[in-house]
């Protein structure tokens, strides 16, 4: 998408350009709040903060977007999986922050991804920052799959998974889930309800309650992750 397509695009239907970020209140009722703006980590962090989150489109737009409801699993120290994947547990070597390029790479695969160069980059000056982190289930030495997403306060923003093996994306997030409660982080925001991830315990919740455990996050104080 052009800079001319985008613009006329927000004008089409009057969706600004950040920052500043509009109420995410005022989102579409698709979910999609602005259009658009030059991606920096100040930006993705500021957007967080307001329960607003990128996304990349196949032709290269941007959009900013704050879905209702929104998809969460609830952080606690009684989290509870299947039998049969508390088995597949032990098959992995479960690793925090150490292949960020193998993540990412494992994540902008072809199919569906949202992930742009541009994401890439910019998400990657946070990792350095230690404000974005990974999670990592290794098997054989080989990273077999894993996920991303950024730390604030005491939430966590689960960005997006990949496997090359069976379960092992699950085994990533069984981990994250039990280290953010060994943490005493607060919210676990997954954007969107799937079917696999309704099975991992995700939830919806409106978009109210989802700004206010936000806000109660954000103002708890900085958790140490990982």
């Amino acid at each position: 998408m052009t800079e001319e397509d985008e613009k006329a695009l927000r004008r089409l239907f009057r969706i600004p350009a950040p920052p500043p970020f509009p109420a995410a209140e005022s989102a579409t009722a698709e979910g999609l709040v602005a259009i658009g703006g030059k991606l920096t980590p100040a930006l993705i962090l500021d957007a967080y903060r307001r329960g607003i989150f990128p996304m990349a489109e196949r032709d290269g737009a941007l959009g900013w977007w704050s879905p209702h409801p929104r998809g969460i699993i609830p952080v606690s120290k009684d989290y509870h999986v299947a039998r049969r994947l508390e088995r597949t547990l032990g098959k992995f070597e479960v690793r925090f922050d150490s292949d960020w390029k193998g993540v990412l790479k494992g994540c902008a695969r072809p199919e569906g991804t949202w992930i742009s160069a541009e994401i890439e980059r910019e998400y990657g000056k946070l990792f350095e920052k230690k404000q974005c982190h990974t999670v990592e289930a290794w098997q054989g030495g080989k990273l077999a799959g894993g996920l991303y997403g950024v730390s604030m306060g005491a939430a966590f923003m689960a960005e997006s998974k990949f496997h090359h093996v069976r379960d092992a994306s699950k085994v990533a997030l069984v981990a994250l889930v039990r280290r953010l409660a060994e943490k005493g982080f607060t919210l676990l925001d997954v954007q969107y309800v799937t079917p696999h991830l309704a099975s991992m315990g995700a939830v919806w919740v409106t978009r109210r309650e989802y700004l206010r455990r936000l806000g109660d996050a954000v103002v708890a104080g900085e958790r140490p992750f990982p």
